[in-house]
C-alpha cells in the first residue's frame, strides 16, 4: 500500500462518509477519516482523526498532518453535515450558525488546505456532498437547503480557480437515504419527497458511492464544476 492514493473523507463516523471511507479502502486507497467522535470502528489502511471541520485551526492541523504523514492528498469527499428541518420562519439564529458552519464553512476550510496539498503535484480530486432539497425547493428545509446552495455555487467557483492546476471539485446531491441525516424526518414527508423523484424510490449508500467514484476517477479529469442529482429531482 505504500503507493495507494490518499483520500480524505470528513463525517466519516457513520452513514454516507463511513460507507464511502470503507469503498475506497476496498478500492485501494488509504483513507484518513474525520468526525467530532472516535469512528468506534476500524478497517486496514483506514486512519481515523478526531476533528471538528468547522474549527480552523483543527483543519490545518488535520491537512497538515497527513502531509506530514504521506506526503500527498489525493482524493477529498467533503461528506461531513448536518440538518434541521424547520419552517424558516421558526428556525432560531443558533440553528442557521449551526447548520452554515457545519454544512458550508466546514467544506470551505477543509478544501482551502487540501487544495494546498494536492497543487504541489499538480492533481487531485474534490468532490462536496450537496442534496436534492436545493432543486426542489423543499418547505421546512429552507436553511438546509440554503447551505448546500452555498456549497454548489462554491464548487463551481473553485472548479475554475483550481483547474489549471489539475484539480477537479465537483459536487453529488443524493434523494433521502435512510441515515441520521432523515431519521427525524417525519415518515409522511419522505414518502412524499421520493414520490416527486423520477427513481419513485429512496437513495442507497450505493448509489451515492458510484457516484463519487466516478467523479474520484483519475480518467474523470475533464469533469469539473458540476453538480450531479440522484434521484431525478
Amino acid at each position: 500500500m505504500a503507493d495507494a492514493p490518499i483520500a480524505l473523507v470528513t463525517g466519516s463516523r457513520k452513514g454516507i462518509g463511513r460507507h464511502l471511507a470503507e469503498r475506497l479502502v476496498a478500492g485501494g486507497y488509504r483513507v484518513v477519516g474525520c468526525s467530532r467522535q472516535d469512528a468506534g470502528w476500524s478497517l486496514p489502511s483506514y486512519e481515523h482523526v478526531v476533528a471538528d471541520v468547522t474549527d480552523e485551526s483543527q483543519v490545518i492541523a488535520l491537512v497538515s498532518g497527513i502531509r506530514q504523514r504521506y506526503g500527498a492528498l489525493d482524493a477529498l469527499v467533503n461528506n461531513a453535515g448536518v440538518a434541521s428541518m424547520n419552517a424558516a420562519l421558526l428556525t432560531p439564529g443558533g440553528t442557521v450558525e449551526r447548520i452554515f458552519r457545519t454544512n458550508f464553512l466546514g467544506t470551505v476550510l477543509v478544501s482551502r488546505e487540501s487544495a494546498k496539498v494536492m497543487m504541489t503535484r499538480r492533481f487531485g480530486r474534490i468532490v462536496n456532498l450537496t442534496s436534492v432539497a436545493v432543486p426542489m425547493a423543499l418547505e421546512g428545509e429552507a436553511i438546509y437547503a440554503a447551505s448546500k446552495s452555498a456549497v454548489e455555487t462554491f464548487t463551481r467557483i473553485l472548479a475554475r480557480e483550481l483547474g489549471a492546476s489539475g484539480i477537479t471539485v465537483n459536487a453529488v446531491g443524493p434523494p433521502p437515504i435512510p441515515t441520521d441525516l432523515t431519521r427525524g424526518v417525519p415518515s409522511e414527508k419522505l414518502d412524499a419527497l421520493v414520490g416527486r423523484l423520477s427513481t419513485g424510490r429512496p437513495g442507497t449508500l450505493e448509489d451515492v458511492a458510484n457516484a463519487v467514484e466516478f467523479f474520484l476517477r483519475r480518467e474523470s479529469g475533464a469533469v469539473t464544476g458540476q453538480i450531479l442529482y440522484l434521484g431525478g429531482p
